[in-house]
Formats: structure tokens, sequence, C-alpha cells
């Protein structure tokens, strides 16, 4: 009886992977994860974004470790998108428009390393694709571009308390994105 529901099952486990087969990976460091988070759930084709930590020494680092900057990572959201509905390349775009490509110390209000922006790339195609946007934006400005390209690494997931927060402390959220400046900041 137990093979034979297996047997059943079978055809469902073996279709999983193509249900998945629409997505995609990109990760983003833009300062703040909670603001990033809520300015890339907005796409369409977004499936999901997870607030963590990137570039960094410590193995599974608590947001005590980031925040102190004693880790080396920074804040970053990790992004599931489905490339049928949007690209890499319009994700780079917004990307671009969502934080200070200038500044390497931080974005915002938020300094250090911890909040250093960066585009972490998961394959040849999307290093390409991130340099020649980088390059574009450069010439355009007629200014060096802080911004880091490297290669990704381990991505942790930022506790429970982070993710989301924009939706769980709407009120506290939206007074720390005005009275950091953010909106004003890429407004201009």
């Amino acid at each position: 009886m137990k093979m034979t529901r297996l047997l059943l099952c079978l055809p469902l486990l073996l279709a999983l992977p193509a249900l998945h087969a629409a997505s995609a990976v990109a990760t983003f460091a833009g300062g703040c994860f909670w603001c990033s988070e809520s300015d890339f759930e907005k796409l369409k084709g977004v499936q999901t974004v997870v607030s963590g930590y990137i570039g960094g020494r410590t193995v599974s680092p608590t947001y005590e470790e980031v925040s102190a900057g004693a880790s080396g990572h920074t804040e970053a959201v990790q992004i599931s998108y489905d490339p049928a509905v949007i690209s890499y390349g319009q994700l780079l775009t917004w990307f671009w428009q969502h934080h200070d490509p200038f500044d390497g110390g931080g974005q915002f209000c938020d300094r250090g390393s911890q909040y250093r922006p960066a585009i972490f790339t998961h394959d040849a195609a999307q290093a390409a694709a991130a340099k020649a946007s980088r390059d574009r934006l450069a010439a355009r400005m007629k200014r060096a571009v802080a911004t880091e390209i490297a290669p990704a690494g381990p991505f942790y997931a930022a506790e429970d308390y982070h993710q989301d927060y924009y939706r769980k402390n709407d009120l506290r959220y939206r007074y720390y994105r005005l009275s950091c400046g953010r909106d004003a900041r890429i407004k201009a």
C-alpha cells in the first residue's frame, strides 16, 4: 500500500523542478534591507524578496554582528523573479534608481560597510549585465560608481522580525524612511 502511494506521488515529485523553472534569483544591497525589500516587492514578476546578509566572513551572522560591522556582511535582499515577466536588466534599472550608486560608505542615513551598495551576481550573464549597466550609468553621470559588483556567496536570511518589516510595522517604517531621507535623495 505504501509503495502504491509513493508511485502515485512520483509524477508530482518529478514535476516540482518544472514548477520552479520560471524562477531566477538576483541579489542586491542598497542600504537598509527593509527599504530595498519594500521597493522590489512592488514590481510585477517579483515572486519573493528576502532580507538578509551577504558578502562577509562569519557563518550565519546575526543582526547584531552585521549592524556592528563585525561580520563583514552587508544588508541585502535576495529576489526570486519570473524572467518571462521581468528581466534581470529591468531589476538592475530599478536597483540603480533606488539607491545612491555614488556613495560606497553606506546609504542615506545608514553609514558603514554593512550598508554598502552592491550587486551580487549568480552567473556570468548577470555579471556582464551588471557591469554594462554600471558603465552606462558612470558614462551618463560622468562620475565613478561606488556600487560594488561581486559574485554571490552565501546569503543568510535575516531574522523573522526583519522580513516584511514595512508591512508589520507600517508607522515605524514610514517614519524611518522619511527621517532617513531616502525618498528625497532618490527623487533628487
